[in-house]
């Protein structure tokens, strides 16, 4: 029986890559949301599916969306129509991913030693980090990645970037805080840490903040979403995350 939050969070996620984007092109099934600013992020240049699709015609779609770019990027909120579309899409070509969606419950923590920063506060261990992410990119590609940060302003009606520091002052640990008081609904997104300081609380202060300002903000569901295949899914685990639901991503070049 799927949770009654995942219909209002497949909501969220989709009017966050609208507002978001520069450019939003209305199609079978979706959108595609474009931003040239940005040519080189996914996330800002990809078709969004949020509802039933014809699985075989979802690769000319994202053809005639994104034909002007090197890559392909489908996004599909709902698990049963992923799950679908997911055979015809290999097929042609894509990789496939699954996220998990994953819900918070219990009470948030206190207040933390993390703070509401501004993106310049991260701009460089956040560059670092994608430098060690992708050792191949060129600096435009990581100026991209690092600078559309700021577009993500427009998909909330409150963002924040919240971040936890060394005691020299360095941003060591941030990830970005959504805020929709009127649905009741946060996302936290890209909690990240510097490698040079792991494993010291940096992340667990961060998304403590994030708990705490996201239930002052009267948001009872409060989500995130975690590669299915990767770690840090245990991690959110230990933290009062579960699993609620998932979407897909398939993507090509």
């Amino acid at each position: 029986m799927p949770r009654p939050e995942l219909q209002p969070i497949k909501a969220f996620l989709s009017a966050f890559a609208r507002r978001q984007a520069a450019q939003t092109i209305d199609l079978p099934g979706g959108f595609a949301v474009l931003d040239d600013a940005f040519a080189h992020s996914h996330a800002n240049n990809q078709v969004v599916i949020e509802g039933p699709a014809a699985p075989e015609t979802l690769p000319g779609i994202a053809d005639e969306a994104l034909g002007h770019l090197p890559f392909r990027r489908i996004s599909v909120l709902d698990d049963e129509t992923g799950r679908a579309c997911a055979e015809a899409l290999i097929r042609a070509g894509y990789t496939h991913s699954v996220q998990l969606v994953m819900a918070h419950t219990g009470p948030a923590p206190d207040r933390s030693r993390a703070e509401v920063v501004d993106l310049d506060a991260i701009r460089v261990p956040l560059t670092r980090r994608w430098r060690g992410f992708l050792p191949d990119a060129d600096d435009t590609v990581v100026r991209h990645l690092v600078d559309r940060r700021e577009t993500r302003r427009r998909g909330a009606d409150t963002v924040h970037f919240i971040a936890a520091r060394t005691e020299e002052g360095e941003a060591a640990s941030w990830a970005d805080l959504y805020l929709d008081p009127v649905t009741g609904i946060a996302q936290i997104e890209d909690l990240m840490t510097s490698e040079t300081h792991l494993g010291r609380g940096h992340a667990d202060a961060v998304l403590a903040m994030a708990l705490r300002m996201a239930t002052d903000a009267g948001c009872g569901t409060r989500f995130l979403l975690a590669d299915a295949d990767d770690w840090p899914r245990h991690w959110y685990g230990r933290r009062g995350f579960s699993a609620i639901g998932q979407s897909h991503r398939f993507e090509r070049g």
